[in-house]
């Protein structure tokens, strides 16, 4: 990707860790490289990095306590879009909560946060799409926002939590933006009801194609630095974004934060213990997503052959009866939802039934040479 003329020269240090910074000033590629650049990853290659939209990889990385930093400033990128103030600190806190089910005795959210500001931030990291998403998002917000909630406590000390979903997949046809937040707002004046809910959802696979297309300016927009850093490696495809890391590599040279980050990085995916546990979780997800994806050809498969059983069944009925009109209405409502395939595989039982070939072809809309082409087959 190009790099914006427009970036000055002798620019400023780095303003504090913790700010959002979308001064281009403050960022610059036209020092002399050769002075500025280091190689970013020094121990590992690419393909050995942990694809960090894998749940486990995600919290190990921005859940850890020495990594809290590097999370403080991702927070403060994403949550500059709605003007919330800018998080100073962040405490941890366990990630336990109320199963989704009667059966679950408990569910696992990716990470939660109390700022400085007293507001809980739950970050969700999905890489599949178990569908149902919205809900699933509300009902983690629900369980964030009652948990706190003990006995004599005013509804007043409820704090607001704010709900930060990061999806591996597309949620929303209605618009191509992959970053989108949501508040309650009354309907027809839109102001906001209450500022104690607050979702956002940002869509990897939109933010790639924005890439893909230059749409994106990483040097002057921080998010977007971030989000490339967890769209960089892609294991389920076995794909490496090497034009991503060349350009965050380039800005890492700037961005402090940035660079830890990619350190931490490289240290986690080195680890063995820790590499381990990722792969196991690796293909805990692969192996869930092959199981949906064979489900659903399954419920095709067994839809197509219904289908293909209820068409021949009306054909049998009709022919059994003489009855010319019976046929066609079998075959009619058989073929609403049929294919080539199947009105072939009629047309030859209709052949073999000694039934002419231009009735043949009038009843399955075939052409009259491919009837021909089925009869002498």
């Amino acid at each position: 990707m190009l790099l914006k003329e427009a970036l000055q020269k002798n620019t400023s240090e780095c303003t504090s860790l913790y700010a959002v910074r979308e001064d281009s000033t403050n960022y610059t590629n036209n020092e002399s490289k050769g002075n500025l650049r280091a190689r970013l990853l020094k121990r590992i290659p690419l393909e050995r990095l942990m694809d960090l939209k894998i749940d486990y990889a995600f919290k190990q990385l921005f859940g850890n306590e020495k990594n809290k930093e590097i999370t403080v400033v991702f927070l403060n990128a994403i949550l500059q879009k709605t003007g919330r103030d800018h998080i100073k600190d962040i405490s941890f806190k366990n990630t336990e909560s109320g199963g989704e089910y009667v059966d679950d005795k408990q569910s696992r959210l990716d990470l939660l946060v109390l700022t400085n500001a007293d507001e809980w931030i739950n970050v969700e990291i999905q890489f599949t799409n178990k569908f149902e998403m919205i809900k699933r998002s509300i009902y983690y917000w629900s369980g964030a926002y009652r948990r706190p909630f003990k006995k004599k406590m005013a509804y007043q000390e409820l704090r607001p939590v704010i709900a930060i979903n990061i999806l591996n997949f597309n949620l929303f046809r209605q618009t191509n933006r992959f970053h989108t937040t949501y508040h309650l707002y009354e309907d027809d004046e839109k102001y906001k009801l209450t500022d104690v809910m607050e979702f956002h959802f940002i869509e990897m696979p939109k933010l790639l194609k924005d890439w893909k297309e230059e749409a994106l300016d990483p040097w002057n927009d921080v998010l977007a630095r971030w989000l490339l850093m967890l769209g960089m490696i892609n294991h389920r495809n076995d794909e490496i974004y090497h034009d991503i890391y060349k350009e965050l590599e380039e800005i890492s040279m700037k961005d402090k934060s940035l660079r830890s980050a990619f350190q931490n990085w490289e240290e986690l995916s080195m680890t063995p213990e820790q590499y381990l546990a990722y792969e196991s979780r690796l293909k805990q997800v692969m192996d869930e997503e092959a199981a949906q994806r064979e489900a659903e050809l399954r419920a095709q498969e067994a839809e197509k052959e219904g289908m293909e059983r209820g068409l021949e069944k009306g054909i049998e009925r009709g022919i059994e009866k003489g009855m010319e009109q019976g046929i066609e209405k079998g075959i009619e409502k058989g073929l609403e939802k049929g294919d080539k395939k199947a009105r072939e595989k009629v047309a030859r039982r209709l052949l073999a039934k000694g039934m002419e070939i231009d009735f043949v072809a009038e009843t399955t809309s075939l052409p009259k040479e491919r009837i021909i082409e089925l009869q002498n087959i």
